[in-house]
């Protein structure tokens, strides 16, 4: 499990100055709405207690998710989700109505490690594998890959292992599938 410790921190306070739960993703081209997943916020992480993800609306309360979640564990890239409107208008995820077969994968970087605090030193590990992904913020780089069905789960295994191992970095998987946790590497 991920933990602000981890990362030589004992508090969150200095790398959230100015981040609200609204600005933690970059918003994908196309005509997009927010989804907001509500969860109860993990000891010694991020304070936050929902995450908003965009999604392309397939129904009246359906939506496709279209960006890797920090925080919301369970819902990966190309998930359908089931949404419900409050009164304010905010939708509010209800459920996963279909698996995407996506799986994501948050690596936090050591910054006493020997890539530093650097997450174009984690994209640079991980970039022959040709993953999407995000980055939390420059102050706490921790990035988030959106990890596609299709991809090599047993090598990337072995590279997010390596790393561990190595003081390069700390990961979790937000989102994992039968196929990922089947697959042989770490």
């Amino acid at each position: 499990m991920l933990t602000l410790a981890r990362f030589g921190l004992r508090s969150w306070r200095w790398i959230m100055v100015g981040v609200t739960a609204s600005d933690l993703h970059e918003r994908p081209a196309g005509d997009l709405i927010k989804v907001w997943f509500k969860f109860v916020p993990r000891e010694d992480w991020l304070p936050y207690d929902s995450e908003g993800l965009w999604a392309t609306q397939l129904s009246e309360d359906t939506a496709r998710v279209e960006n890797v979640a920090f925080l919301q564990d369970g819902i990966a890239q190309g998930d359908v989700v089931r949404f419900q409107a409050d009164h304010d208008g905010v939708r509010w995820a209800t459920g996963r109505v279909q698996a995407s077969g996506h799986c994501v994968v948050r690596v936090l970087p050591m910054p006493s490690g020997p890539l530093g605090a650097c997450a174009a030193a984690i994209h640079a590990a991980f970039a022959r594998f040709g993953l999407g992904s995000e980055v939390f913020s420059a102050e706490l780089p921790f990035v988030a890959f959106d990890v596609p069905p299709d991809a090599d789960f047993g090598e990337i295994k072995r590279t997010l292992a390596d790393g561990e191992s190595q003081g390069w970095w700390h990961f979790e998987v937000g989102c994992g599938t039968d196929r990922w946790r089947d697959s042989t590497g770490s």
